[in-house]
């Protein structure tokens, strides 16, 4: 917001400069991003009269001015404006002068051969913004030659570019900001509210109609006539233009001028065309959400389709404008408006926020609905426009109409217990030179009271503190709700520079958190293995099962929370295709989210992808692509479990219908389910458009790191190696299809038990003297000890029950 300091200092008494005002307010959290010194845009120019206006001799558009500035001595001046003529009072810049709006500096000069003394200014010269091709006539009368331009054009000011945070929806208006001001620096405050108007109780031809009380508490309409539609007064277009606001005409301005000193907005409506668009005499105002598919043309010229969401002012059920965002073109005020109808209202910030946004519009009006209008200065503001629509615009009030369901006024200013040992907790000691002290009760109370907070004593804590009740005004309603927010002012205004900087006594070696550091190292397992990290959004389209739509999108396409990490990588995959850049071999760390009976779920997962041909030096092969087997890339994980340390058991599954039914498998570990991997199905394959063989897996993320978390992993003992010879031992035989090799590992481990060192499978056979739905499969057995070379006698019974715990538990069928 744009701060005039002369307009402040009507509201304030200021005794800072302008330099250091803008230091205190951003160091009380009220950013000033610029100083605007107007002072010295037209320092050195004066006012001046044109007693003669002649033809320059040798330029057909160049003019030749005899000038007073008021010193005894007639300046002769070349102008190139057109409205230059005698008996006009100007604006000169005198030899000399700086002007920074242009860069220019006056200079004694010749044009054409005619000398020339100075300069006949325009407002655009000047850095003002003007509607007129020419340079600039005072309209005043027998101004004193010579004067100082700058308090007749408001150029003796300076602009502060005030930027406020969120929670501060009061000091986006002059009066807040003085208020702040009057706290910081203890300057006195000169805020005088606008005395009552005098109405009419006689009925009138409006009524109000507020269909939803909620998103409008309250609506005060005024019906205003024989207004004269003019331009206002220079001393309020001035003021206009210091905030950035450009005139258009008084009634359009007092709506503007209240806005900014007040922070209410409010809206006129031309009567004539309310009663012309309601096809009736009796207007009946009313407050209500759109239909879908109504339209309005608002202010700036659009045709606007609206929504439920958009908040609605009505003239007898027909829209007229936007609720706290912009007005209607139809009843905008004009040069023809005699009537008026003065809207002043509260609406709620949600609803406004939301109708902004779905009308993709934003205005200072909508800007202060959204932060919040003080509700209990509407009253205020609205006598302050009338006063000034009655002074300067002629009008003559006729009705007013108020539907009013704010809560009583008794709740307004509310009560926070606020305890001084809390205060100096929070804040910690304050600097006092050579020594450190804390608040003291002194300084709270007079900082609180300088807020216009009302602090009442409530006696004293258990550790003999004081404690106060804090009544909060009115105005700081939506800000000041918690002893927290109290504790924020005092270090605000006391001066965050007085308190005392504390570090550490000893500073610590940092260190990662166990569950980090496990990350890091699965992380870089992975990137050994060859696939890369990949990053996906984790929104995505809606229509997965217990899938979690957002209330919110900013798009359709990313509306809902993933469910899982694999229909991401297989799409990356194929768009990585699509491109030209091969097969995709990557992982991905993320959340994953759905929805259970017992409300919304979340969890961290570990997923991959891999497939295509890894190799290289395809010339080798004559360019054939040789895809990965499954095998090969359950390889790649079991080769990062083997780093890891664990033990993964792989069991056939069919749950996720994505996924070959006959080459997926579940992963297990201590009884705990750990993921899933398998190929991905023929049928989606072929719709993705993917290589033969490709392959994901993806695994909870917090039963692996649990895994990794156990002790005989982080700290892994020593086995010692033996010294003496293995005997090794081959076993063969025909199993059903059905039972999977970890489950004839697992039985051949525990029947083996101290004697076994390791098993492997080395031959598989299916085929010609093999039966139906049956294996045939061949392992090899070490046996080892680590104190002795064992004997055949020893060797051969252990060998022995395997073979019989392998008929016991499947029925093998023994080939040796």
């Amino acid at each position: 917001m744009r701060i005039s300091l002369n307009w402040l200092r009507e509201l304030v008494e200021i005794k800072l400069s302008p330099e250091e005002l803008a230091e205190t307010l951003t160091m009380a959290g009220f950013e000033v991003e610029e100083i605007e010194d107007r002072r010295t845009w037209a320092n050195g120019v004066v006012v001046g009269k044109v007693l003669e206006r002649q033809p320059h001799p040798n330029a057909d558009k160049l003019s030749v001015c005899q000038v007073d500035i008021g010193t005894g001595e007639t300046l002769n001046i070349v102008c190139g404006a057109a409205n230059v003529k005698a008996d006009i009072y100007v604006p000169v810049a005198t030899t000399g002068t700086y002007l920074p709006n242009i860069d220019l500096k006056i200079k004694p000069a010749k044009l054409r051969g005619v000398p020339s003394q100075g300069m006949i200014c325009s407002l655009k010269e000047l850095g003002l913004p003007t509607d007129v091709d020419g340079i600039h006539i005072f309209t005043q009368e027998n101004l004193p030659l010579g004067s100082d331009v700058r308090p007749l054009l408001g150029l003796d000011d300076v602009i502060l570019d005030l930027t406020a945070t969120a929670n501060r929806a009061d000091a986006l208006s002059m009066v807040g900001v003085a208020r702040e001001v009057a706290a910081l620096t203890g300057g006195k405050l000169s805020i005088s509210e606008p005395d009552e108007v005098s109405i009419p109780k006689n009925a009138g031809n409006l009524a109000l109609k507020i269909a939803d009380t909620q998103a409008c508490p309250a609506y005060i309409g005024t019906v205003i006539e024989q207004v004269k539609i003019a331009p206002s007064p220079e001393w309020l277009q001035q003021r206009l233009r210091a905030a950035g606001v450009r005139p258009i005409s008084n009634v359009v301005d007092i709506t503007n001028y209240v806005l900014l000193e007040w922070g209410q907005p409010l809206h006129a409506f031309d009567c004539d065309r309310l009663q012309s668009l309601a096809s009736s005499e009796n207007l009946s105002i009313g407050v209500r959400f759109a239909t879908a598919g109504e339209s309005l043309k608002t202010l700036d010229g659009q045709t606007r389709t609206l929504s439920t969401q958009n908040l609605l002012i009505t003239a007898n059920e027909k829209p007229v404008a936007l609720a706290g965002v912009m007005g209607g073109e139809e009843t905008e005020v004009h040069q023809g408006t005699q009537r008026l109808v003065l809207e002043a209202a509260l609406f709620d910030s949600v609803a406004i926020r939301r109708s902004s946004r779905s009308a993709g519009l934003r205005s200072e009006a909508s800007g202060r609905y959204e932060r919040g209008v003080n509700r209990a200065e509407l009253e205020i503001a609205n006598r302050r426009a009338l006063s000034l629509i009655s002074e300067l615009a002629s009008g003559i009030l006729v009705q007013q109409e108020i539907a009013d369901t704010r809560p009583d006024k008794s709740t307004w200013s509310h009560s926070i217990a606020l305890r001084l040992d809390r205060v100096n907790q929070i804040l910690g000691p304050i600097d006092l030179g050579e020594d450190t002290g804390e608040l003291q009760e002194q300084d709270v109370e007079r900082i609180l009271t300088a807020l216009g907070c009302q602090l009442t004593p409530s006696g004293e804590d258990s550790t003999h503190q004081r404690t106060w009740s804090v009544s909060v005004p009115p105005y700081r309603y939506r800000d000041l709700e918690r002893e927290i927010d109290l504790i924020e002012e005092i270090a605000r205004l006391y001066g965050y520079n007085k308190f005392c900087d504390t570090l550490p006594e000893k500073a610590e070696a940092g260190y990662l958190p166990l569950d980090e550091e496990l990350i890091r190292n699965l992380r870089a397992f992975l990137r050994a293995e060859g696939l890369t990290e990949l990053i996906h959004y984790s929104l995505v389209k809606p229509g997965e099962d217990r899938g979690i739509v957002l209330t919110n999108p900013l798009f359709v396409e990313y509306s809902a929370l993933r469910t899982d990490l694999i229909s991401g990588l297989i799409d990356a995959f194929q768009y990585n295709l699509e491109q030209g850049n091969g097969a995709l071999n990557g992982f991905e760390i993320g959340q994953i989210f759905w929805r259970e009976e017992d409300g919304l779920q979340e969890t961290e997962a570990l997923a991959g992808i891999v497939g295509g041909d890894r190799t290289l030096g395809k010339w080798a092969k004559s360019g054939r692509e040789q895809p990965l087997t499954w095998f090969e890339a359950k390889g790649i994980l079991e080769s990062v479990f083997r780093q890891l340390g664990l033990e993964i058991e792989f069991q056939p599954d069919r749950r996720d219908d994505r996924l070959h039914p006959g080459r997926t498998a579940s992963l297990w570990i201590r009884g705990n389910r750990l993921g899933i991997f398998g190929q991905v199905h023929p049928q989606l394959r072929r719709e993705k458009g993917l290589p033969d063989s490709v392959y994901v897996f993806q695994l909870d993320l917090d039963v692996l790191l649990d895994s990794l978390g156990q002790d005989e992993i982080l700290v892994p003992t020593f086995g010692s190696y033996s010294t003496y010879p293995a005997s090794d031992r081959d076993i063969a035989f025909f199993a059903p299809v059905k039972i999977s090799v970890a489950e004839i590992q697992k039985v051949i481990t525990k029947a083996g038990k101290d004697l076994l060192e390791s098993v492997e499978l080395f031959d598989e056979y299916r085929g010609e003297n093999v039966k139906e739905g049956q294996r045939s499969l061949a392992f090899r057995l070490v046996y080892r000890a680590s104190d002795r070379t064992l004997t055949e006698a020893e060797v051969e019974p252990v060998h022995n029950k395997v073979r019989e715990a392998l008929v016991e538990k499947f029925g093998v069928n023994l080939r040796s």
